[in-house]
């Protein structure tokens, strides 16, 4: 499907590592015109170049300025990405929402909330109804999950839609991205490996039921997956791997499980939606894939690799799953997002 006039967008959070990328997939999409990009009062006045000195954007885009992350004429838009960091995200989306912005979110602040949608396009789109019971008049709220969460539970979909599937453990390799920009000291990350990630594992054992769930009357009834997660970060700049175990409640087979990621298509495929993978997801044979270096670009960072399915002597099966965490784990998800509700609900916009 098509947009007929383009619809304005803006960004708030700008010179982060999630605003830089909302930048990148912004700058020359097909549906959705770039208005305004907001940022911390530190940054705001400058222009794009001048505050994101060590990148390149096209010539619009650099010579936009910035202005605060407030609602009214600075931002005119009807949807604002938002890449903001959690400490100051919850109060300035909700600001906006009332101010009747459209707020595509990938902070965790409105995550849990029962009335928020949590979404991953392929797996939940029908979670969009949710935004009907806000009470921001005619501005909402939709969020994207974790990074890691977006990878995980993409490749889960179709085993708990046509197998079910009732234990998961994953152990994630993390990149170093996802701490966000300016990131990590390099004395901790060279030659090392962090065992611990600060609310990581609460996200990844918590995200997937709900996104998982069943919507009924107004409300989600999560998923009864039982899930424990270990995530560590990793000297690697993008892409976070995953080792996961799952076990099923229907008795299948290695193939019957590829068969199922190998065909696995969705809304956004069926929509033809600008920013989504022809097909989500990737099974590779050769065991030593996928590789953070090798299969991060895959679709232009939109698709999941998945690799090494075997017997699991604890549960039932294992396999390596890789995402690009701060695409399609972040702006790319949300942007994805908001292609799914211009589809869905023309009528908003």
């Amino acid at each position: 499907m098509t947009i007929k006039e383009k619809i304005p967008v803006g960004i708030l959070g700008v010179t982060g590592s999630v605003g830089r990328q909302f930048l990148r997939l912004l700058a020359d999409h097909p549906w959705f015109h770039l208005a305004a990009a907001g940022a911390s009062h530190r940054s705001a006045g400058k222009t794009i170049a001048t505050a994101v000195a060590d990148e390149d954007f096209p010539e619009h885009i650099a010579n936009m300025r910035i202005v605060p992350c407030v609602p009214g004429e600075a931002m005119p838009c009807r949807i604002v990405f938002s890449g903001l960091d959690s400490s100051v995200a919850g109060d300035i989306e909700s600001e906006f929402a009332r101010a009747g912005y459209i707020v595509i979110s990938n902070s965790r602040n409105h995550r849990y909330d029962p009335d928020v949608p949590l979404m991953i396009p392929e797996v939940n789109p029908d979670h969009l109804e949710l935004i009907t019971s806000q009470n921001f008049g005619a501005g909402c709220i939709i969020t994207n999950p974790n990074c890691s969460t977006t990878g995980l539970v993409l490749t889960l979909k179709p085993l708990y839609d046509v197998f079910g599937v009732e234990a998961v453990h994953v152990t994630t390799l993390q990149a170093v991205s996802g701490a966000g920009y300016p990131g990590l000291p390099a004395i901790d990350m060279i030659d090392n490996v962090l065992p611990y990630i600060a609310g990581e594992e609460d996200k990844l054992e918590r995200e997937p039921l709900k996104i998982l769930g069943d919507l009924k009357n107004g409300a989600i009834n999560p998923a009864t997956i039982t899930l424990s997660a270990h995530c560590t970060r990793v000297p690697v700049s993008d892409g976070h791997l995953e080792c996961v175990s799952v076990k099923l409640t229907r008795t299948t087979t290695e193939k019957e499980i590829i068969d199922c990621w190998q065909n696995f298509r969705a809304k956004p495929q069926e929509l033809d939606l600008p920013t989504a993978p022809q097909q989500p997801l990737h099974y590779f044979a050769d065991e030593r894939l996928p590789q953070p270096r090798r299969q991060r670009h895959l679709e232009a960072g939109m698709a999941v690799s998945i690799g090494r399915l075997r017997p699991c002597a604890l549960l039932d099966f294992k396999f390596v799953v890789l995402s690009h965490n701060t695409i399609r784990g972040a702006a790319g998800g949300a942007v994805l997002n908001a292609e799914l509700l211009a589809a869905q609900k023309p009528s908003l916009f």
